[in-house]
């Protein structure tokens, strides 16, 4: 005679529960926090060395000199990539911290009067820079994922003093 199905299932069900929170934890890093880029985990602050963050990531876009042998690796993920990742490095060649900064957070610091190599250094390269010849603007957009949808975040500069004139937010439709 066999059992009820109901009863298969109950007898089982720990062992599906612990199953399911084990693939559940290869989405989240050392910290338990979720897993933005693939190989993040494998990276750890004041541990890791640049030759490790490279090997993860590959060649970095740019790298920017930040002085005394220190410097900052540029990851853009892709033309129409949501995420750009900055990795500080030290003096010493060790992962000193790395941030996504394509975040709403980030955007709310950029003010008018701010030069063009300024907004570059800190958000890495756009994936768009369209000239506005009439209105002497040239505005540069980055598309990155706020809540539940993706937008594009735009500067805007003017063409003559390469200065943030203003900033602005175009919703992505067919989203």
């Amino acid at each position: 005679m066999t059992e009820p199905l109901f009863t298969r299932l109950r007898r089982h069900a720990a062992s599906v529960g612990a199953l399911l929170a084990a693939l559940a934890m290869f989405g989240c890093d050392r910290n338990g926090n979720p897993i933005e880029e693939f190989g993040l985990d494998k990276l750890q602050k004041g541990i890791s060395s640049e030759a490790d963050v490279r090997g993860v990531m590959g060649q970095p876009d740019t790298v920017w000199e930040d002085g005394g042998g220190a410097h900052t690796l540029e990851y853009p993920k892709g033309p129409e990539g949501i995420r750009t990742w900055m990795f500080a490095i030290g003096a010493s060649g060790m992962l000193v911290d790395y941030t996504q900064v394509l975040t709403q957070e980030h955007f709310d610091t950029i003010r008018p009067g701010m030069s063009a190599d300024e907004v570059r250094r800190q958000f890495g390269r756009p994936r768009s820079v369209v000239p506005f010849t009439r209105k002497n603007e040239e505005v540069w957009d980055w598309k990155y994922h706020y809540v539940h949808e993706d937008r594009l975040f735009n500067v805007h500069f003017d063409m003559t003093t390469r200065q943030v004139v203003r900033t602005s937010i175009s919703e992505i439709s067919g989203h």
